[in-house]
């Protein structure tokens, strides 16, 4: 079973809602309130809807909503998703990356939708789609997507939340991939320190005409907010989205100080609540231009709270970075002068703004890019990694949860699937095997021992551990058919537990490109883009273990001479699997199983 893939699974981050139309489901009685009796479908009994009118008290000096504004209705909408789950108060958490696509003008009206993906033990993750409607021409754009983690909160308790129950391919899809995102999260402070650590910032200070600079101070912004009882819940604790919006304002100012212009805010790059404040508490926001690029300029925003006049220690409680761009009258936007920092953390901000410009255009690239636009190898370095990692495993989680496959063959309990979608054609082999999960895990995550049972490969080496769960291989495949030359393939293997009960342990297979390991003429240089397996716990000592491929046109005539049943290679080899397992179960590496 040779690594190879053809098609890109055509979702990112923030694949909360695709264009399909979802299944309708069998228990829709279960699910809907009369308002739905007529007919229109299967809805998540979290999902959350608002509509907004834009009015001019809610519109910028340009007439266009206010991205503050936009933000409360957003976390308000998220918020309300949350506690239908919850059952009980939620606070916001975080808020993931935010791309604003559209402005919204007076006049139009907001359509917000919200629902819980995932519930983990306390928090959970909501995904919202904001779009907005021309009430006279009955167009329709969409203005963004966001994730926002919310955390279910009871003063006299311990909350443990219910878990949700996926209905549709695509509600599956998103609960498969929210715990990968929510790992994502986790690793991204470490994420900024290893690029600063790590990697060689290009700043080009010297270079740059100081002529033509703005001082960073020059654009700093501190203003006072008094929390009162409109800006709060019914808790007492401040809203998350008033809070979004009060930082919006002064990053706003901040913007504008360095171009003296009105700027248009473009991402926002997550809000993260490090704590609550409560009615009666002074927030102080203050703002500051960490950089600008030839288009665009970040700001940074952080908030304190504190209590009571004379107290002198202040809690920091959230921090954002946003983008803004100037927008000409052909809507193009213009070029910023350059920022001059102030030494010390002018510099340090300085420099992580750009780290942090890399990393949001990695992230861009890999998890939410134009999937045409993208080759199947993509360049790995210390910078993208976790969110290589995060679109390897994922990309297979999405395919694993396909509701679409169809058995083309069974052969001694062999199952072969086929799945024919956008015009590629991909497979799935199943079987169970008398072997602890864990352990079989353990052992084909080791690609080393591949060859033991796979004929396909030749030989491994393993280039590169880049961590306990993700490694990179070089990998020589036989020649195969007609073929003049063998191949080899540059792997990025990606491998994962299960985060609730239920999930299956993944080991995840795309290609990526090193400089140590080019092209050569002695090998024709494959690729594989979405492959791997996944395996679930049935019994004590009983599992049921997948592995999926998705196959390129070059991969082709191999794949369908096997599923037509005029070869039986995938058979021969997913046996050979199966008896390597049982002949290891209780051999196991040592350095396996500290892992």
């Amino acid at each position: 079973m040779i690594q190879n893939v053809g098609n890109h699974l055509r979702r990112g981050i923030a694949s909360v809602f695709s264009s399909r139309t979802s299944r309708k489901s069998a228990s829709r009685s279960e699910h809907t309130d009369g308002a739905m009796a007529d007919g229109e479908g299967y809805r998540s009994p979290t999902e959350v809807q608002m509509s907004q009118m834009v009015l001019p008290c809610h519109t910028n000096q340009r007439g266009e909503l206010s991205v503050g504004q936009l933000l409360k209705w957003i976390d308000t909408t998220a918020c309300l998703s949350a506690e239908r789950h919850a059952g009980c108060p939620c606070v916001t958490a975080s808020m993931d990356d935010i791309y604003f696509e559209h402005t919204i003008s007076v006049g139009q009206v907001v359509n917000i939708k919200a629902k819980v993906n995932r519930a983990f033990n306390s928090s959970m993750e909501v995904g919202i789609q904001v779009a907005s409607e021309d009430l006279c021409s009955e167009k329709q754009w969409s203005v963004c997507k966001a994730l926002a983690t919310f955390v279910a909160h009871r003063e006299l308790s311990k909350v443990k939340l219910k878990q949700t129950t996926p209905q549709t391919e695509e509600e599956k899809m998103e609960h498969s991939v929210a715990a990968e995102r929510r790992r994502m999260r986790l690793l991204y402070t470490d994420t900024i320190k290893d690029l600063l650590a790590n990697c060689a910032i290009q700043d080009d200070l010297e270079s740059r005409d100081c002529s033509c600079m703005v001082p960073a101070e020059k654009t700093r912004v501190e203003s006072v907010e008094l929390v009162l009882p409109p800006h709060a819940n019914h808790q007492g604790n401040t809203f998350g989205g008033q809070i979004m919006a009060w930082m919006e304002n002064v990053a706003t100012i901040a913007a504008s100080r360095l171009c003296r212009a009105h700027p248009t805010l473009k991402a926002i790059e997550m809000f993260h609540f490090r704590g609550p404040s409560q009615v009666g508490d002074r927030l102080v926001l203050k703002a500051i231009v960490n950089n600008a690029f030839k288009h665009s300029m970040e700001v940074g925003v952080c908030v304190e709270a504190y209590r009571q006049e004379a107290e002198t220690h202040r809690r920091h409680i959230n921090s954002a970075f946003m983008t803004f761009v100037v927008l000409d009258a052909d809507e193009q936007p213009r070029t910023l002068p350059w920022v001059r920092p102030q030494p010390g953390d002018g510099e340090r901000r300085y420099r992580e703004a750009s780290a942090r410009r890399k990393i949001r255009l990695d992230r861009r690239y890999i998890v939410s890019c134009k999937q045409a636009e993208m080759p199947l190898s993509v360049p790995w370095d210390p910078s993208n990694q976790v969110y290589l990692s995060y679109n390897n495993v994922s990309s297979l989680k999405m395919l694993v949860a396909k509701d679409n496959w169809v058995l083309s063959s069974e052969v001694n309990q062999v199952r072969l699937y086929t799945l024919e979608e956008d015009k590629f054609l991909s497979f799935h082999m199943e079987m169970s095997v008398h072997v602890d999960a864990t352990q079989a895990f353990l052992l084909l995550s080791d690609l080393l021992r591949r060859p033991e049972w796979d004929k396909h490969y030749r030989s491994v080496e393993l280039v590169q551990q880049v961590d306990e769960d993700d490694a990179i291989y070089h990998v020589i495949s036989p020649v195969l058919g007609g073929d003049a030359k063998p191949q080899d393939f540059v792997i990025l293997a990606s491998r994962r537990k299960p985060c609730d009960n239920g999930d299956p342990y993944v080991i995840a297979m795309r290609s990526v490109t090193l400089p140590t390991h080019p092209e050569t003429p002695a090998y024709r240089r494959g690729e594989t883009l979405c492959s791997g397996f996944c395996f679930w716990r049935e019994g004590d000592q009983l599992t049921k273990v997948s592995y999926y491929n998705q196959a390129t046109p070059g991969f082709l005539n191999y794949v369908t001479t096997n599923v037509a049943g005029l070869s039986s290679e995938f058979y021969t080899t997913f046996k050979a699997c199966e008896q390597f397992l049982l002949d290891n179960r209780n051999d196991l590496a040592p350095s396996l199983q500290t892992l």
